[in-house]
C-alpha cells in the first residue's frame, strides 16, 4: 500500500481546505516545494499534487512550480483544472508522472476517453463524493451520479486508477469512512486510492489488510502530516517492515 503525502497549492502557498470549502483554508507553508522535499526526506515515493487555484478555474495556474516539485527524487502525481488534453501534455512533459481528472471525466467521457488513449496508464479519474453523490468544478457542483455508476465506464476508457475522496470527511481527521471504502474496492475495477478523513497510524493498520485483499492500492493523507497526528516516516517505516514498530494507538509520537 502506497502513502501519497498531499500537497494542496493555492495562492503559491501550501494549504489544507476542509470539505473542499476554499472558505475554510488553513495554510501550513508559503513555499509548496520545500513542503513536497519534506516528505521526500520522511520517505515518500510519492506525491499527490493539487493545484486548487487550476481546480476552481478550470484551467493550470500553478504548472511551474509542480514542474519544481517534479524535479524532487520522487513520483509525483497531479489534479486540479485539466480540462484538455493539451494541458495534460503540459503537465506530462513538465515531469508529472500521473494525471487526475475529475471534471473532465464526468462530464466529457468522449474526450476523457481520447485523454486515456493518449496518454496509456498515466490517466486516473477523481471520484469525490458527498452523501454517496459525485461533485465536480472544484466540488461545488452535483454530477447526479453514484461512483459505482462509472466505474465499469472508466475502466473501459483506459483509466489507470481512481482517486475517491469522501469530501465530508475530508481535511476534518475524523477517519476513513471504512464502510464505503470496502464496498467501493469490492465492485472496482481500477485500482483505488482512499481520500479523506486519515488522522492517526491506527487508520494506516486497519487500511493495510483491505488493500491485500481488495483494489486499494493507496492512500492520500493531507492535513493529518501537517498537524503532526500522523508521522508519516513511522508510517512508511510500518508499512515498509511490515510489522508494528510499537506505537501506541492514538496520536503518533
Amino acid at each position: 500500500m502506497i502513502i501519497f503525502p498531499a500537497v494542496d497549492i493555492k495562492g503559491g502557498r501550501c494549504v489544507r481546505l476542509k470539505q473542499g470549502r476554499a472558505s475554510e483554508e488553513t495554510v501550513f507553508s508559503d513555499d509548496p516545494l520545500d513542503m513536497a522535499g519534506r516528505w521526500v526526506r520522511e520517505g515518500a515515493s510519492w506525491l499527490h499534487v493539487v493545484d486548487l487555484d487550476g481546480a476552481f478555474q478550470g484551467r493550470p495556474v500553478n504548472l511551474e512550480l509542480i514542474a519544481s516539485i517534479c524535479a524532487l527524487p520522487v513520483s509525483v502525481q497531479v489534479g486540479g483544472g485539466i480540462r484538455d488534453p493539451e494541458t495534460a501534455r503540459r503537465y506530462l512533459e513538465a515531469g508529472v508522472d500521473r494525471l487526475v481528472l475529475g471534471t473532465l471525466a464526468l462530464e466529457n467521457p468522449a474526450l476523457y476517453s481520447d485523454i486515456c488513449a493518449a496518454f496509456p496508464g498515466r490517466i486516473g479519474a477523481s471520484l469525490d463524493a458527498q452523501g454517496g453523490r459525485l461533485k465536480t468544478r472544484g466540488w461545488i457542483k452535483d454530477a447526479g451520479l453514484k461512483a459505482a455508476d462509472v466505474l465499469p465506464r472508466l475502466a473501459e476508457q483506459g483509466s489507470a486508477f481512481v482517486v475517491y475522496t469522501d469530501i465530508e470527511r475530508d481535511g476534518t481527521q475524523s477517519g476513513l469512512n471504512r464502510k464505503g471504502l470496502e464496498e467501493l474496492c469490492a465492485v472496482s475495477p481500477l485500482p483505488v486510492l482512499a481520500a479523506g478523513g486519515v488522522n492517526t497510524l491506527d487508520d494506516i493498520r486497519s487500511l493495510h489488510p483491505l488493500s491485500l485483499q481488495s483494489s486499494l492500492q493507496g492512500v492520500i493523507t493531507g492535513r493529518a502530516i501537517y498537524t503532526g497526528s500522523l508521522n508519516l516516516r513511522l508510517a512508511l517505516d510500518w508499512l515498509g517492515s511490515g510489522r508494528d514498530p510499537g506505537i501506541a494507538p492514538g496520536p503518533d509520537r
